[in-house]
């Protein structure tokens, strides 16, 4: 089966949105064995909508839109849905006791114009949206599936995941072969070096696929083998995993996609050891994406942000002549600010970083991107450093990775000397 995916918006047009919902369904269609030809972005302009459905549904078996099913004057989707299948609007009920338990459980006051979101297109079936008010269309004709969603990416993701995956797997027909992905995450080794490391791919993968995804927190690997025989393609995949692990185990964190401070948590829960971090340089970027996880409590103690280095001093007992002689972004400060937060918290665990984030602040020995990361627990008490980039967010959320990096490594015994 073919898909396009459309996504409807002013706003991505001119950058000011980022479109994550293209991409977010392109991956779930491709996991269940659906091909995504292609993505479009159109303006919200009738007259281009309608053409952008009419080509896509010709080509295609099915077709996701995203974006303009809103209550306000520039949502014009549903309009243009009405228009190109020749159909009318009416009203769902379960859909409008959806809107009305949503403005009720928010203390708010519904209004004509969120109550005419439950007016659904006569021809589709309704799909209830559990995060907002807006209700997604399916429709099916001439063998052909048709869906409209809202446009906010966690309204959207929820319909995907409930709805329309289920919905589509029950129309594709009898495989001729299996696909099986797999994503590994690293964090730590540049692409070029991974790439090195892994040695002659056509030896490593024999016919499968392997594709290089970096981003900020590091490079997704992604496995592709394509089989007739599912078992088999489970074990070809399986064995180009262990290779690849014998090669730059050490840098893979994940297999699941999971990201890096959910796969920390889980190890401290685990082991039922405690945490604290002390941030300079991150302003509590950490604490952030540690307390982002459910039942944190557990293992999160607390987090202090000693941006000066009075704070350093005071709150960290981190030693003044320490400070005077290697600077507030040195290994020792590092170490010390991690002994210093353990220490105060009583946690199994601290960490600290501190750094040179840019534009300025830098020096001639010290150049932005200058990191160095301090872990401590009850039986070391160590610091790294980093050279990051130029960009100060960027080099904030690499900090926030390389420091949760540190600690999962010494979780696990991973040795830090690349």
């Amino acid at each position: 089966m073919n898909a396009h995916v459309i996504t409807i918006g002013d706003e991505i047009l001119i950058g000011q949105t980022i479109n994550t919902n293209a991409a977010f369904i392109g991956e779930q269609l491709s996991n269940i064995s659906i091909n995504v030809r292609k993505t479009s972005v159109v303006p919200d302009d009738e007259e281009v909508i309608l053409k952008e459905f009419k080509a896509c549904l010709d080509d295609n078996d099915v077709v996701i839109v995203t974006g303009g099913l809103g209550p306000t004057h520039d949502d014009i989707t549903r309009k243009c849905v009405i228009k190109f299948f020749h159909t009318e609007l009416i009203p769902n009920q379960e859909v409008l006791e959806d809107v009305k338990n949503f403005f009720k459980k928010r203390g708010r006051k519904i209004t004509k114009i969120n109550e005419d979101q439950a007016l659904v297109p006569k021809i589709a079936e309704a799909i209830r949206n559990s995060r907002g008010t807006a209700p997604g269309m399916w429709i099916e004709k001439e063998n052909k599936v048709f869906a409209a969603l809202p446009g906010v990416p966690h309204e959207m993701s929820e319909m995907i995941r409930s709805f329309i995956i289920p919905r589509l797997q029950e129309k594709i027909p009898e495989k001729d072969f299996y696909v099986k992905r797999i994503n590994l995450l690293t964090t730590g080794i540049p692409e070029s070096t991974l790439f090195e490391r892994l040695g002659d791919l056509d030896e490593l993968l024999k016919g499968a696929k392997l594709a290089f995804l970096p981003s900020q927190f590091g490079v997704k690997l992604r496995i592709t083998v394509q089989d007739k025989d599912e078992e088999r393609a489970n074990n070809i995949i399986s064995e180009i995993e262990q290779k690849i692990r014998s090669k730059v185990g050490r840098y893979i964190f994940s297999h699941q996609d999971e990201n890096l401070e959910n796969v920390v948590a889980r190890i401290l829960t685990e082991r039922e050891l405690t945490i604290s971090v002390a941030e300079s340089c991150t302003g509590g970027l950490i604490s952030n994406m540690l307390t982002n996880i459910s039942g944190s409590s557990k293992f999160y103690e607390r987090g202090i942000i000693t941006y000066s280095n009075a704070s350093k001093v005071e709150l960290l007992k981190v030693n003044e002549d320490t400070l005077s002689k290697y600077g507030a972004v040195s290994l020792e400060v590092a170490r010390q600010m991690a002994e210093g937060i353990r220490a105060i918290s009583g946690t199994d665990l601290g960490l600290a970083v501190t750094g040179i984030m840019g534009p300025t602040g830098a020096s001639v020995d010290k150049p932005v991107g200058l990191v160095c990361i301090g872990f401590c627990d009850d039986k070391v008490c160590t610091a790294k450093k980093f050279l990051f980039g130029e960009d100060r967010l960027l080099n904030k959320q690499r900090t926030a990775q390389a420091a949760l990096e540190m600690v999962r490594r010494s979780l696990l015994g991973i040795p830090f000397d690349d």
